[in-house]
């Protein structure tokens, strides 16, 4: 059973550019961690390219094995140190973990 998580942060700062260079490295620091958590099945960052109202600013969408594996992750050491630096530069942030339907090629 594949459990999908969902993340979305809206950043804190109001300044564009800052929120540019911040939500940057939010990506990189998130796209660095299925190199180091062998949990992670699949991962993807999207930095918001519009900024329309109260859009989040980066989402993530990652896969793991089961429940067990998502706990794994969000302990890991590695994510905890991406972690912080996120809970450093966020305003706001939303999640959500569901089971992913398997595909009928499967």
């Amino acid at each position: 059973m594949t459990i999908r998580h969902i993340v979305a942060w809206k950043l804190a700062t109001q300044d564009d550019a800052i929120r540019a260079e911040q939500a940057a490295e939010v990506s990189r620091l998130l796209h660095t961690l299925p190199a180091l958590v062998s949990e992670i099945r699949s991962l993807e960052v999207g930095v918001n390219v519009l900024n329309i109202g109260d859009n989040a600013d980066v989402v993530l969408t990652a896969d793991f094995d089961d429940a067990d594996a998502l706990g794994r992750y969000a302990t890991h050491p590695e994510h905890l140190k991406v972690a912080a630096y996120i809970h450093s530069v966020v305003g706001s942030r939303l999640a959500t973990d569901y089971r992913v339907a398997r595909l009928l090629s499967e």
